[in-house]
């Protein structure tokens, strides 16, 4: 009996030793072994990216932003001071899509960490050629590489990348966390309000918008993303107005999902106090919502939507909310 109760007692050590699924590199049960790449308009957490990003399960390839003449990766130091500055003095602020290379390297690093296949997550096609990038390269990967369009942007697209995490986690194939990762996108809408259309315009992301241009000075946008593009859904005449019917548009997608099924992103650029004001009166209104996740919006999508962008994400709750919570 006492042998046998040291083999119980060593049996439950090696448990206790043993990573948990969800844990950061951790591998899941038997099976093939998925990496998760993306590029950084998906707006994920930057703490939730480095729990992740443990042992090569999540690569978030950094998209270019050009201020003047210069070229800086979105994930900089400093680049957000300077997008502010840049974007209020009215100098030129453009984007660009990473180069193949960026995600071959991204790719074979996955092969040399052991993984058997790619999910490859982007930013919708109709608004970025980074897709385009993302196909090229995986051709030389030399590991099968699965290239999915999430036709969205920001948590949206985000969502996306969380649900084919988890899934390549839990040990599914690829094909598994390919269709994770598009459901997750099919689910989430993304709602958002500029103070101008002025950025959105010269980057010619509001074409199916165009005929707001020419009123652009007399009203408050808000606009959506759908099949892909950026959308126009209302136009409000002043700010607190223009806010107040984001956070309806918000609530009232809420309310079309099962009780306690829905998780709500926030992101801000140059304005994280509207932000956080936006996800308390959210939560305030939405009765059973886990706090809204407040993060940034990515330099390379703050370039398009200007200063003072809000931007409200609805998508299914699948994990926790990300990004610091509003209290």
């Amino acid at each position: 009996m006492e042998k046998a109760g040291a083999r119980d007692w060593l049996r439950h050590q090696a448990a206790r030793l043993r990573p948990r699924p969800g844990d950061a590199g951790e591998t899941g049960p038997a099976g093939p072994r998925i990496a998760v790449v993306t590029d950084s308009a998906a707006a994920l957490p930057p703490d939730w990216v480095a729990q992740h990003g443990a042992g090569g399960r999540l690569t978030v390839v950094p998209m270019p932003v050009i201020i003047g003449g210069d070229v800086f990766a979105d994930d900089d130091a400093g680049l957000e001071t300077q997008m502010s500055l840049a974007l209020a003095s009215g100098t030129e602020v453009r984007t660009s899509r990473p180069s193949p290379g960026q995600f071959e390297r991204a790719y074979r690093d996955a092969a040399a960490s052991g993984f058997d296949a790619v999910v490859s997550v982007h930013i919708s096609a109709k608004l970025s050629g980074t897709l385009d990038s993302a196909t090229l390269a995986a051709a030389d990967a030399g590991i099968p590489v699965h290239v999915l369009d999430s036709a969205t942007v920001g948590m949206g697209q985000g969502a996306a990348v969380q649900a084919a995490v988890r899934a390549a986690a839990g040990g599914a194939p690829a094909g598994g966390v390919l269709e994770a990762a598009r459901q997750a996108a099919a689910g989430a809408k993304v709602y958002f309000y500029g103070p101008s259309l002025e950025q959105l315009r010269r980057g010619g992301r509001i074409s199916l918008a165009s005929s707001w241009v020419g009123t652009v000075l007399d009203i408050k946008p808000l606009l959506g993303i759908a099949d892909g593009a950026v959308v126009p859904l209302e136009k409000v005449r002043t700010a607190v107005r223009a806010i107040a019917r984001l956070e309806r548009l918000a609530a009232e997608d809420i309310a079309t999902r099962p009780p306690g099924t829905a998780r709500v992103s926030v992101h801000h650029f140059g304005n994280a106090g509207q932000a956080l004001a936006l996800g308390e009166s959210l939560r305030a209104a939405c009765p059973g919502l886990s706090a809204a996740g407040l993060t940034r919006l990515p330099a390379v999508l703050a370039a398009h939507a200007g200063l003072g962008v809000l931007v409200v994400v609805v998508s299914d709750a699948d994990g926790p909310p990300q990004g610091d919570p509003a209290p």
